[in-house]
């Protein structure tokens, strides 16, 4: 049994971290500008911007990889934190127009972190079995 547990782990870290690197990926190349403006109108220090390069690039690819997965998926739902704070904390108690959650792909993120918080990256993983994974 367990070795299907850990095949469906691989399968969902691939999942969560090859959909969260795209965002990432665009990000290096058209700038986090908007980003930097909801941050500061925030009240916040501009400069934790940049740690969307950190939540959505180098912690997806440690997610996809298995190394040090837990530590990795902190840092995305940390970064999930913020971008349902900072860009759609009004649609928390919304639903989109086919009737979903209207902040459905950013729970999907945030929660998938978590559990990889608590479950590691499975057998299939560059790094293996340490508290920090």
């Amino acid at each position: 049994m367990r070795k299907y547990q850990d095949i469906g782990i691989l399968i969902l870290r691939i999942s969560i971290g090859g959909n969260m690197l795209p965002h990432g990926i665009k990000k290096i190349f058209t700038g986090i500008d908007s980003i930097v403006k909801m941050v500061g109108e925030a009240g916040l220090p501009e400069f934790i911007s940049y740690g969307v390069f950190v939540g959505e690039v180098i912690a997806p690819l440690m997610i996809i990889i298995g190394y040090k997965t837990k530590i990795a998926s902190i840092i995305l739902a940390i970064n999930m934190i913020f971008a349902i704070y900072l860009a759609h904390a009004e649609d928390i108690f919304k639903l989109s127009k086919s009737g979903a959650w209207a902040i459905e792909l950013q729970s999907i993120y945030l929660f998938a972190a978590i559990v990889f918080i608590f479950t590691g990256a499975g057998k299939y993983a560059l790094s293996k079995s340490s508290i920090w994974d």
